[in-house]
């Protein structure tokens, strides 16, 4: 048993989740959780034996999602052995080798891994009796679903995949702007040119805003976009692919400006970059301006230790982001916020935490692209 106090208000770091699983709060019937799909403050969710081809998303609201999905399964796929093909822009609804038994007052909420985000692979978790995606209530009982649709790219994927993690929370852990400014105060969280910035410059509304670097390389390159007509993309290998059939270089235009196309994906960096202390966790947030032109950032989570190093060898780590214009050209500039951190509180400080240490891939990154594709070495 965890034995967590019924007033107790935090993400449950690693540790705590290893002892969760042991309680049977998390479990996968006969199929056991590896320990390395164990981070500093989620874990990782694997995909399990058969997809559903659907015809269209949905929620199950009142009725569980195996009751509710009969109506709209247009075929099943085997992910057994060497998996199988997902077609670009079709839903399909997977479910999790893992399932719950949470109690009272244990909460989770679910995101993309990074990784599946910079892909441009769109998922979801879906569970019994639930009107909302990617939450999960306190006390839930049940099996998880993951619902998983490639936009840019058909890729292939197998059973035992990870694509999303799920975090654990218990009680009101968000930070207040107010506390977030604190925190910088003591401890800086972003930095700007290798220089924390001022606290009065912090752009707070519900959590930190973060800008686009639109300067970029030396070259005037500031990411990628996707290709048309790409090949498919293969995750179930674990070698790094070309990315030149997939992605196409994007570069400034003078002014440190971009005109993003209509439907097209884009990688881009933060302009600034940063660093989650041991005892915070953070999730990067979609951002729509009232125009409801521009989406960005469809992955979610950052551990406690992304871009901190106490040794003060670096400060903070820039973010890759997600962004996908509507239905018309927009422009942005270089700085122009365009997605929000907000910040949890951790149960206790995680025994490992985010880095190189634990094959984590993006620290310090200064290349947009997703694990999968061979990047620039700095």
């Amino acid at each position: 048993m965890l034995s967590l106090h019924p007033s107790a208000e935090g993400v449950l770091p690693g540790q705590l989740l290893e002892r969760a699983i042991h309680a049977g709060y998390i479990d996968a019937g006969r199929f056991k959780i590896p320990d390395r799909n164990i981070q500093p403050a989620s874990l990782d969710l694997r995909l399990g034996e058969r997809a559903l081809r659907i015809r269209c998303s949905f929620l199950p609201g009142a009725e569980s999602v195996e009751h509710k999905l009969k109506d709209y399964v247009l075929d099943e796929i085997d992910l057994r052995s060497d998996g199988a093909m997902l077609e670009a822009r079709c839903p399909y609804l997977i479910e999790l080798k893992e399932r719950l038994d949470l109690p009272a007052g244990l909460r989770g909420k679910a995101n993309p891994k990074s990784s599946t985000g910079r892909i441009d692979v769109f998922t979801r978790v879906i569970t019994d009796n639930s009107d909302r995606f990617d939450e999960v209530a306190p006390g839930y009982h049940g099996p998880l679903y993951l619902e998983v649709v490639p936009l840019s790219f058909a890729v292939r994927v197998k059973e035992d995949l990870t694509l999303n993690q799920l975090r654990l929370s218990m009680g009101r852990p968000w930070l207040s702007d107010d506390e977030v400014r604190a925190v910088h105060r003591a401890q800086p969280i972003l930095f700007s040119a290798g220089q924390p910035v001022p606290v009065e410059e912090l752009v707070l509304s519900n959590g930190l805003f973060l800008g686009l670097d639109l300067h970029g390389d030396e070259t005037g390159q500031v990411g990628h976009s996707t290709r048309d007509s790409a090949p498919l993309l293969d995750l179930t290998t674990g070698a790094e692919v070309d990315p030149a059939p997939f992605w196409d270089p994007v570069f400034r235009e003078e002014g440190d400006r971009l005109v993003l196309s209509p439907k097209r994906f884009y990688l881009l960096m933060s302009h600034e970059a940063v660093s989650i202390p041991p005892d915070l966790a953070a999730e990067m947030t979609a951002y729509d301006p009232t125009s409801g032109e521009l989406r960005t950032h469809y992955a979610g989570f950052f551990d406690p230790g992304f871009g901190f190093d106490p040794s003060g060898g670096f400060q903070g780590s820039r973010a890759a982001l997600e962004v996908r214009a509507h239905d018309v050209p927009f422009m942005v500039e270089n700085g122009q916020a365009v997605c929000k951190l907000t910040f949890e509180r951790m149960l206790e400080e995680p025994t490992s935490l985010y880095g190189s240490g634990i094959g984590s891939s993006y620290q310090q990154q200064e290349e947009t692209l997703s694990r999968y594709f061979r990047r620039a070495r700095g």
